[in-house]
């Protein structure tokens, strides 16, 4: 739950920086948002959950 909750932070805050700098309007956004929360009814939600999983647990491995 964690992992989830930190990738919506940081998701909502680049796509907040970005329509801030006007490089994304707000037309696309929700239009990205609603693809997503589509995206996450359909099969392939589950496929897409363990990747982010995976990657997170590769990028926290990583000793900097």
């Amino acid at each position: 739950m964690a992992i989830t909750v930190s990738a919506i932070v940081l998701m909502a805050c680049i796509v907040g920086v970005l329509i801030k700098t006007e490089r994304l309007r707000p037309g696309p956004a929700i239009a990205a948002v609603l693809l997503g929360f589509f995206l996450a009814s359909t099969g392939i939600a589950p496929a897409i959950n363990s990747s982010l999983t995976s990657l997170a647990s590769a990028l926290g491995a990583i000793n900097l």
